[in-house]
């Protein structure tokens, strides 16, 4: 609120003084607030693993979402590659078997225009089968 004595002056110079001093300390307040560290209770509370879902977890999918390349660290600090879809802002991995799978059934079907992923096993051992839908 601005003072009744900056209201009244003529003096705008004044007023726009006051004005700056104001707006200064309240971008340092606010520089404050953004740089105060959060406790390691605090960050833990608030962590979520970052991790990417798999293809397999939607019910079904367009053949023709964009395909956009990631990279990663494995446990031993290597990197790879890998392919995902973005859905509602995830990313969803697009194993190499379900492109190369979905590549045979559009030879036969390529009209086709949504499918479905299943997924069994875990890890290295896990087997997609890719359902078309329609």
């Amino acid at each position: 609120m601005i003072p009744n004595q900056y209201k009244q002056s003529q003096d705008h110079r004044q007023l726009n003084e006051w004005v700056d001093e104001k707006c200064i300390k309240e971008l340092e307040r606010l520089e404050r607030e953004e740089n105060k560290m959060a406790t390691l209770k605090e960050e833990a509370k608030a962590y979520v693993p970052m991790q990417t879902k798999n293809i397999a977890d939607l019910d079904k999918v367009s053949v023709d979402l964009n395909l956009e390349d990631r990279e990663g660290t494995d446990k031993d600090g290597k990197t790879f590659k890998y392919k995902v879809i973005v859905v509602n802002g995830e990313d969803y991995r697009v194993p190499g078997k379900v492109i190369g799978d979905l590549r045979s059934i559009l030879d036969r079907k390529p009209d086709l225009k949504t499918v479905s992923v299943s997924k069994k096993g875990t890890g290295i051992g896990t087997q997609y089968t890719v359902i078309p839908m329609d």
